[in-house]
């Protein structure tokens, strides 16, 4: 609370014509988490999603059937909000600059590594995401995961002070989903001689690809070949159609033997439930995925090499093939007899994650107040 008034805060995000589904990426669980905590901080009087798409809200109900907030359109946000963050729309310069002039204040936030992803863009002659687009930003706010990579580009190219904020999770979306669905029960089910492993990776940018996991697998079955039923590598269709991937592929003895398969995006809900039994993973600077949080919450067995998990899962060391391998290995022998205890130490984890904690409420509403000193 400001001089005795709560602050409207709104939160931006991307609504396009037809179809959206809250999974299709993972800004829009961004939005969704941020919008819950802020509407529990005392700091907030009212919270908003801000719709800079040009998608209306009627047409994607089943969409924000998962939000707790109201829409609001840009003119509406200009009008009577005193905080924007930008997350999941990017805001017109001229707007954000005219909304400061009247007393606002506006937020940008990062929650990819917008260095990669944007070096690459310049490099290959990608669409670019505008990052650098002569916005004003009073903050710049960031990810731990990406404070290395990141947070010296952001302060340098958007000139505003750069803070890394606490990631938000919550089973509440993963819940809702299974609600609604006639999948199995999410949850790890022991037992299984061989186990069905799946690749996660989106496989568009450099720092998160199915490459090592693929080599890790692989390696794997070499050393123990009884323990691997099938591989499944899931946001690989375009990749199939890649000479070079293909010959990569087909370097690896689980694609020559016939155990691997390149599939399409899908839920994890439906991935996890129905066919796969452990998550093997990589990283490049990129540590925080949701992703992660869904499999340990479900207890199912992740292959990690993330240093920002508590603990949980399976880790093996940074690009280390062998040690991944050894990581996947041991998981199979051991993570049935350890599950109990597996489950508890994701629960202890995740629960620093929940965005309805008082120490992320706290922190993201200290962050707020220093917006007006």
């Amino acid at each position: 609370m400001l001089n005795g008034r709560r602050l409207k805060v709104g939160v931006t995000l991307f609504l396009r014509r037809g179809y959206q589904s809250i999974w299709e990426n993972g800004i829009f669980q961004n939005c969704h988490f941020l919008t819950m905590l802020l509407a529990h901080s005392p700091l907030v009087g009212s919270t908003y999603l801000v719709n800079g798409g040009d998608g209306e809200p009627a047409q994607a109900q089943d969409f924000l059937a998962c939000a707790a907030v109201p829409v609001i359109d840009l003119d509406t946000a200009h009008r009577t909000l005193d905080v924007v963050i930008e997350l999941s729309a990017q805001l017109d310069p001229q707007w954000a600059a005219s909304f400061r002039q009247r007393g606002g204040r506006v937020v940008g936030m990062r929650v990819a590594n917008d260095y990669v992803i944007d070096i690459e863009r310049m490099m290959f002659s990608l669409p670019h995401g505008m990052l650098v687009s002569g916005t004003p930003y009073d903050a710049v706010w960031t990810l731990p995961a990406f404070v290395r990579t990141c947070a010296p580009y952001y302060a340098a190219a958007l000139r505003a002070p750069v803070t890394p904020m606490p990631h938000l999770w919550s089973p509440v979306l993963l819940e809702r989903s299974m609600a609604a669905s006639s999948a199995p029960a999410f949850g790890y089910v022991p037992g299984r001689p061989r186990w069905r492993l799946a690749i996660l990776e989106p496989n568009i940018c450099m720092v998160k690809t199915a490459h090592l996991p693929m080599l890790a697998a692989d390696l794997a079955h070499r050393q123990q070949p009884d323990m691997i039923d099938c591989l499944r590598v899931y946001n690989a269709m375009e990749l199939k159609a890649d000479a070079q991937f293909v010959g990569f592929a087909r370097s690896l003895d689980l694609v020559t033997q016939g155990r691997a398969s390149f599939e399409p995006r899908l839920p994890v809900c439906e991935i996890l439930t129905q066919q796969a039994d452990a998550v093997v993973s990589h990283h490049w600077e990129n540590a925080q995925n949701y992703v992660y949080y869904e499999a340990l919450y479900g207890g199912y067995p992740l292959v990690h090499n993330s240093p920002l998990l508590g603990g949980c899962g399976y880790r093996y060391a940074d690009f280390d093939c062998g040690d991944a391998a050894l990581a996947l290995r041991e998981a199979f022998a051991s993570h049935d007899a350890r599950l109990p205890a597996y489950r508890d130490a994701a629960r202890s984890f995740l629960a620093t994650l929940d965005p309805l904690a008082p120490h992320n409420v706290g922190h993201y509403g200290a962050a707020i107040a220093g917006l007006f000193p």
